[in-house]
This record gives structure tokens, sequence and C-alpha cells, in this order.
């Protein structure tokens, strides 16, 4: 009786579609089932590996004198370039993936801290890089203090969001190397992009916090022995397509047959933007999401600091290059898309877990809302995530006081 109904409300041909779909039910349906299986089966194998491999919270203390350029986090950054390859056992047996580390840099009630997370077998890789590049430095394994934050959004409201960039991977931000930082000039001379994001973390009271977190997993490209039915090709690819196109649309209509693409066809801002196109093709790149969070408690909870959060990262965005711009947050526009809140509950409750566990680029959260990653190389990472010097005068920015005469002696060399 019912499919009579449907049959005439939906017309002949979706009769027929109905009849065919389950003459071939015993074809279709195994098919289906066997799909389900196989990634039930690889969500499982992969969620045991991560479990066992077990995980460190690295806390960075940072003295008064920094006087490294990024350019140090530039080779901190790439000894976590961990490209390595899997065999099919690996993948389908064993459930091995590639590590991601992730770079955070957290307000609590205007406290700015500085952490690394990673698998806990890159504890001392992580220790010793840092190191050698800044020995006066302390790091100290911690506490997780995003799992102190309870999910209970009447008392302990909290509004996040994924950035994305705002043109394709090939185009590169806004880096320290436009800002002069790479010639390490002295200390009332800088113009460290990272003050502002600094001065507005610093800026908030006892009972809020703000949380930037970058999840970064080496690139490379992918197939079957990745689980993947689908090649994905390796960035490389694509930018160099975009540079031809820059150089192509330099050259008018009429000039077509006549003249070739050439550097010499393009404008100041051309050649400057290829140069650091093709300067970024010779970095080490990285699968990247970044995630923000502002959370208080209700008392003090502010929606000023969720535009301050938005427009913490404009200062690495170009007209002309690539930035940051506003990706799949926890709230809706309209109030009717949401009857009661249920959605942003549901929501809310995941994008707080996914921070909590790291998780973005394997299960339980992978590519959660659908938001894919993108990617940055380590010199675009050691723009956004470095240790500043003094020209970061945030009172609230807590700095060791004494010097380090020698990091500690047992780790390896």
């Amino acid at each position: 009786m019912l499919l009579d109904q449907i049959f005439s409300i939906f017309g002949e041909n979706f009769q027929e579609a109905w009849k065919i779909l389950g003459k071939y039910i015993l074809v279709w349906s195994p098919i289906l089932l066997g799909i389900a299986l196989f990634k039930t089966w690889i969500n499982y194998i992969r969620a045991r590996w991560i479990r066992e491999q077990g995980s460190v919270l690295l806390e960075i203390k940072i003295p008064v004198e920094i006087t490294k350029s990024p350019a140090a986090m530039e080779l901190v950054l790439t000894q976590l370039y961990q490209a390595a390859k899997s065999t099919y056992i690996d993948s389908y047996l064993i459930g091995k993936i590639r590590p991601w580390f992730t770079l955070e840099i957290a307000s609590i009630g205007g406290e700015i801290r500085f952490f690394v997370w990673g698998h806990r077998k890159f504890k001392k890789l992580i220790e010793t890089h840092i190191y050698a590049q800044y020995p006066n430095v302390e790091v100290y394994e911690v506490e997780d203090y995003a799992k102190k934050f309870p999910f209970d959004p009447e008392n302990f409201p909290f509004w996040a969001t994924h950035f994305k960039l705002t043109k394709p991977d090939a185009y590169p931000i806004k880096t320290y190397i436009e800002y002069g930082l790479e010639k390490d000039p002295k200390e009332e001379f800088k113009i460290d992009p990272i003050a502002s994001l600094i001065e507005y973390m610093g800026g908030i009271k006892k009972g809020e916090q703000i949380w930037i977190q970058i999840l970064i997993r080496a690139h490379r490209k992918e197939g079957l022995k990745d689980v993947r039915f689908f090649k994905k090709e390796d960035w490389m690819e694509g930018a160099e397509e975009e540079i031809k196109k820059i150089m192509k649309d330099a050259v008018s209509d009429e000039e077509k047959e006549t003249q070739k693409p050439s550097m010499m066809l393009l404008d100041e801002e051309q050649r400057n933007l290829i140069t650091a196109m093709r300067r970024n093709l010779g970095k080490f790149a990285f699968d990247t999401m970044i995630r923000g969070f502002y959370l208080a408690e209700k008392s003090v909870f502010d929606g000023a600091n969720i535009t301050g959060l938005i427009g913490s990262v404009r200062q690495f965005s170009s007209n002309t290059r690539n930035g940051f711009k506003l990706g799949k947050f926890s709230a809706f526009e309209y109030p009717w898309e949401d009857f009661r809140n249920i959605r942003r509950r549901t929501i809310e409750r995941r994008m707080l877990d996914a921070y909590k566990r790291r998780s973005y680029f394997y299960p339980p959260h992978q590519y959660y809302l659908g938001q894919m990653p993108f990617i940055l190389t380590t010199e675009e990472l050691a723009t956004i995530f470095h240790f500043p010097g003094q020209v970061v005068s945030t009172p609230t920015f807590s700095r060791i006081v004494s010097k380090k005469g020698k990091p500690p002696g047992n780790l390896p060399v």
C-alpha cells in the first residue's frame, strides 16, 4: 500500500528504477556490505595503532632573550617531516599510518604558552631539535591543558572554527622573509607578524581561554599503500601549473602568437610572487589544518573575542598572495537552521573532542565537517609558529628569567 502511494507520487520512472534495484539486490548489497566492513576494519586497526603509540605534550618555556629568527624554527619543523612509506601489510593488517604533530599556542586567562604534541616515540626527537636551535629554552612534558575544559555549554560556552586558505595551495602566505626577519635585525627594528596574535591572546581576562592548534603531517603522493584507491598527486605539480598560468596571462591576446611567456614580461609584483612560489617549492610541505577556539566561563564570555580570533591571522595574508579566512565553525547564522541549538551542541562536542585528541587526519574525527587539509611549507609554518623575541612585550607573556647553561646531556645525538 505504501509503495503504491510512493509510485503514484513519483511516477513510472521511479517504479522502473525500484524494480531494477530490487532485481539486482543480491549483487549490490554484498558490495555495499563489503565496503562498509572494509572501512570499519581500517578504522579499527588505525585506531588501535594510534592508541598503542601513546602521545606526549611538551611545553616550551621561553627566555627573555630570543635572538634567533623564525628560520631556526623552520629547521625544527624540517625534522618533523616524517614521510616514510608503509607496506601493504603495514596499511591493511597493522594499521600503521603517517605520523602527525601539532603546534599549539594557548592563552589561559591571558598567560600565553607554547606546546608541541606528537606520538611518544618522537619525544626525544622534538626535544633534541628544539634545544639544538634554541639552547636557552626549557622543554617539559606537561598535563594536557585542553582536557581540563569540560563540555558544559550552559556554564562554559565556547566558539570554535577551522581556518582555510583564500587561494590555491600554490600561492604562499606572507612569510617572515617578506617581513625581513631572515636577516636577524635588531629587536627595535623587528616587525614580527606573530606579535599581533600574541598581543590579542594576552589581552583576555581570567576565566577566558584562547587556543590555536596547527595540525601537520608530511605531504607526499598517496596511493594504494595508503589505502587510497584514487591517487593523490603531489602539490608541486599544481604549483608549477599555477606559475605557468601567471606567466601565460601576462602575455596579451595580440602578442600570444609572437611572444612566449617570460619573466621579463611580468610586473614587479608578479615577479616577486613567482619568486616566492618557487622558493616555496624547495621547502618541505605539510598537509595542514588550523583550529581556533575561544572558551570562557559564562560570566565572562565576550563575543568580541570571537571577532578578534578571526582577525588574529590577517597579518599573514596578502591580496596578491595567499592568506587565511574563516572555514567551518560551530555556530549557525540563522535560528531556523538549528532548532534549540541541537545541531550546534553536536558539532561543539565533536570539535572539542577532536581538539583534545589532536584528531583530524585519521578517525575518529577524520576531516570533520568536510574541512579538507591545505598545504603549508616549513617557511610558512615557521612564520605562524615561532618563539618571539623581546619585540613582543605583552605583560602576560611569561618568560623564564635565567639563562640555561646548556640543554640536558642525556638527549640523543
